[in-house]
């Protein structure tokens, strides 16, 4: 099967909200964790071995302070499964988010074992990532075979705990968030033709 874009979200919400944004691609829930993605790139690349491009979508949590609720981060390199991989996807991926009028941060994806929690932040901040996540660098092997990008929206992080009074407020901040950036992906897709003949 051929398809222009394949995108993968872990989690069921993530999934709903870039459903809702109609982008007219398979979105398929790949399940939260390590295991869950490890055992879903094989799924895809065994469903989907045409695709032409493939695209991580979700929410993470922030390692810099400076990142709030709703904040789009786009990973140009992601860490924690191997030697770190550099994701070419970034910078023609921002560009597709600003064009739309979103601010974007592009740096360092972390993605980690378990949800980090408050003591291991700034540990994990030192080492210069944006934002950790559990799925991103376990999905990453489909990169070998696709352009390969990964967006994700921030739902809490330093001030804005995860399990704080304020969860499902920044929680549907993160998936609006989410929905509102979904067409970029496909506008980065759409450019991906232009962009193997050469032009930036």
């Amino acid at each position: 099967m051929s398809e222009s874009l394949i995108v993968l979200a872990p989690l069921w919400l993530e999934a709903h909200a870039l459903r809702h944004a109609r982008l007219g691609v398979p979105i398929v829930r790949t399940g939260m964790g390590p295991e869950r993605a490890r055992r879903a790139a094989r799924e895809v690349a065994a469903r989907f071995p045409r695709a032409g491009a493939i695209a991580v979508a979700g929410v993470c949590g922030a390692l810099d302070a400076r990142l709030a609720p709703g904040d789009v981060v786009v990973a140009s390199e992601l860490r924690g499964a191997g030697a770190p991989r550099p994701l070419e996807s970034a910078k023609p991926l921002a560009r597709a988010l600003e064009a739309r009028g979103i601010r974007v941060h592009v740096g360092p994806v972390l993605s980690t074992e378990r949800l980090t929690v408050r003591a291991e932040r700034p540990v994990l901040a030192a080492t210069g990532a944006l934002a950790v996540d559990m799925e991103s660098a376990w999905l990453a092997p489909l990169a070998d075979a696709h352009p390969f990008a990964v967006l994700r929206v921030v739902s809490d992080g330093p001030g804005h705990e995860l399990w704080s009074p304020r969860l499902l407020v920044n929680g549907v901040r993160a998936l609006r968030a989410l929905y509102q950036s979904a067409p970029a992906l496909s506008a980065w897709a759409e450019n991906l033709n232009s962009l193997v003949g050469g032009q930036p």
